[in-house]
């Protein structure tokens, strides 16, 4: 194989090391890099099937969106990789003016790459499944199913409520128009009808023409997204994706299911080295070897009932107000007196509504801040695992440590995946990390973080 199979980009950390995950435990080899790789950084680590880079457009404008975006499309277009994944949350939550998805797809796409741009609208295998083009979502583990509109937490999100289960209606708004689909109807009737959809949605442009570049439309991919409602539906969209491909890159946006796609297609040709197929679904994560400190800077109820159930754990509560107005002082004591307790063997888990129930709003500087806590705390007490829980906190506290790469170690449940830092700096090469999203989880993830996970 003359190089990778797909690439992804991840719009926050959470969100791109669950794709590592299910890459690595798909049988294919992966790593997440922090920035656009070196040629030098590819060639240390080896023949890989997947590369990935992880950012935080998710809670970006879209001008700083471009900004983030634009260095790694040029790196993409030169490295000539079949397949570029967008990453998105599985809840698809995004606004025109944050994480803006339509803004990814025109900064990310080039006119040399299929015209056509496949939505992969849900992940089973989460809880989220998209029908007739309405998305529904489980809410928590186990817990009951709800059209996104009018899930608890989702639709109430702080930053990006889903007020429109309609995927078609909620990414026009984002400039994803026009947008056709694969309904499960065709999905269930073969690949005739499949091709069938696909042709009407893009107005026959898949027929293996390409338009000329001068041609304003060719300049804007048409989108199509397809139902997902069982793992048939996400290998018959996989098959379909190298079918229209006609030897260019597609780019396809979703959550890890893109990957999961893919990797069906792939298994079913043999495109995966042997020598890794087949992995083990789920590595059994061991005790920890050391302190656990986790940052809490989720404010959905999911997450709260995570930080009400640990026991493992001394708790500090942190004063958001003070932390996203940049008080440096208390920055630093909070720091300090986290370092000691890890520093005397303690496992910690710091939040910032341990004191009370969590505000409804979200100030931006609070996931930054919670960064720049993480880091400090690192310079005062070596730890055997960090668990992080949030979608911006993650990413803000994983680019405050500033490891070139992350590796995959295992799961901690079904769907909190264990992470390993590739870093330049020894206090956090080698460092544990668990990136949680605030819908992501079982109760009990923070404790079986301490403990493992052999499940």
């Amino acid at each position: 194989m003359s190089g990778p199979l797909l690439a992804w980009v991840g719009d926050d950390f959470t969100g791109a090391s669950d794709t590592l995950a299910t890459l690595a435990t798909g049988g294919a080899r992966a790593l997440l890099f922090l920035d656009v790789p070196t040629a030098a950084r590819l060639a240390a680590v080896g023949p890989l099937d997947a590369v990935g880079v992880a950012t935080a457009v998710r809670s970006m404008d879209p001008a700083a969106m471009r900004d983030v975006l634009e260095p790694i499309s040029e790196w993409l277009a030169r490295s000539g990789v079949p397949v570029v994944h967008y990453k998105v949350c599985s809840t698809w939550d995004s606004a025109p003016g944050t994480g803006n998805v339509g803004e990814a797809v025109r900064t990310l796409w080039r006119p040399a790459y299929a015209p056509w741009v496949p939505l992969v609208g849900g992940q089973p295998s989460l809880g989220r499944w998209c029908a007739h083009g309405q998305l529904f979502a489980q809410a928590g583990a186990g817990g009951p199913v709800y059209r996104i509109d009018r899930h608890p937490t989702m639709s109430r999100h702080p930053v990006t409520p889903m007020g429109e289960a309609r995927l078609a209606v909620h990414l026009a708004a984002q400039g994803c128009a026009p947008l056709g689909r694969v309904d499960v109807a065709a999905l269930a009737a073969g690949d005739a009808a499949i091709d069938a959809a696909i042709d009407a949605a893009t107005d026959a442009a898949i027929a293996g023409a390409a338009r000329p570049t001068t041609d304003a439309a060719a300049k804007t991919p048409r989108t199509v997204l397809f139902d997902t409602l069982c793992a048939a539906h996400l290998a018959a969209t996989g098959a379909a994706i190298e079918r229209h491909a006609h030897g260019r890159t597609v780019l396809a946006v979703g959550a890890s299911s893109v990957a999961q796609a893919m990797l069906a297609r792939w298994r079913a040709r043999g495109a995966l080295p042997a020598a890794v197929e087949p992995a083990v679904a789920r590595a059994a994560v061991e005790p920890a070897r050391g302190p656990v400190f986790v940052l809490a800077g989720s404010l959905s109820p999911l997450s709260a009932r995570q930080v009400a159930r640990a026991r493992a754990f001394e708790r500090v509560a942190l004063d958001a107000a003070r932390l996203a107005a940049g008080d440096a002082a208390y920055l630093e004591s909070t720091a300090r007196a986290i370092g000691a307790r890890l520093a005397a063997g303690a496992h910690v888990l710091a939040g910032t509504s341990i004191a009370g129930p969590a505000p409804r709003g979200a100030d931006p500087a609070l996931a930054p801040a919670c960064g720049a806590l993480l880091a400090a705390v690192l310079g005062h007490a070596r730890c055997a695992r960090v668990g992080v829980v949030g979608g911006d906190t993650s990413s803000r506290a994983v680019q405050a440590l500033a490891p070139w790469a992350l590796g995959w170690v295992g799961r901690i449940g079904a769907s909190a995946p264990l992470v390993r830092a590739h870093a330049d700096d020894p206090a956090v090469d080698g460092l544990e990390l668990m990136l949680k999203g605030g819908q992501m989880g079982e109760d009990d993830v923070l404790d079986r973080l301490v403990a493992g996970d052999a499940h």
